[in-house]
């Protein structure tokens, strides 16, 4: 009888903890934890940007004499807009901008009229090819492409730092030397307009991380 209890007991223990090992599991689940996005600099951006800017060469060419002026210098402010596409760490774009420029200036007075010194320009604009390399958040790089106003064209170098302050807006300080040039053969008027531009800017950027 003894025995037949003890057997008893042990296939109940037995069935129960097969039971038990049937049953779901009360503990809670391991919490699901979001990844990070990775910041990336690829997409459109539009801005603001303020600075100075200065003439380095005030020549005025009227019929073959040279005249020289006093290099000016003045306010130099605008808005830009851009793309940029980052492949690893370097980034690839293109930017547009329009600034307002007040360097000053000199006319020059011919026996036609009064013939404005092409620095006194108080506008230009440039379409820029941008490329650099990316620190994460930080952004060194190097610009340059075509540069115009009141009719004259030319080229545009220079370069800059920006980084992202958060994953939408970020700042920038940038350089850029000017040349643009304008002939007039009816006055026999070539005026070569040199100047460079030192700002800091803001840019918004869209869809970005």
């Amino acid at each position: 009888m003894k025995k037949i209890l003890l057997s008893s007991v042990a296939l109940l223990g037995l069935a129960s903890g097969a039971l038990a090992a049937d049953l779901p599991s009360r503990r809670a689940p391991a919490p699901v934890i979001a990844a990070v996005p990775v910041f990336t600099w690829t997409g459109f951006y539009v801005g603001v940007n303020a600075g100075y800017g200065w003439n380095t060469n005030d020549d005025f060419v009227f019929n073959n004499v040279r005249y020289n002026l006093n290099d000016d210098g003045g306010f130099v402010g605008g808005a830009q807009a851009g793309y940029n596409f980052q492949i690893g760490s370097f980034v690839v774009g293109l930017e547009g901008d329009i600034q307002y420029a007040d360097f000053g200036g000199n006319d020059i007075l011919l026996a036609d009229g009064t013939v404005a010194d092409f620095n006194n320009s108080d506008w230009f604009g440039t379409v820029r090819a941008r490329a650099g390399v990316a620190f994460d958040r930080a952004l060194i790089y190097a610009t340059g492409g075509f540069a115009f106003a009141d009719g004259a064209t030319g080229w545009t170098v220079g370069g800059g730092i920006e980084y992202a302050i958060t994953n939408n807006l970020s700042a920038k300080v940038e350089g850029l030397y000017v040349n643009l040039d304008q002939d007039d053969n009816f006055l026999g008027i070539n005026n070569d307009a040199e100047f460079g531009v030192v700002r800091a800017g803001l840019n918004f950027r869209f869809g970005t991380y």
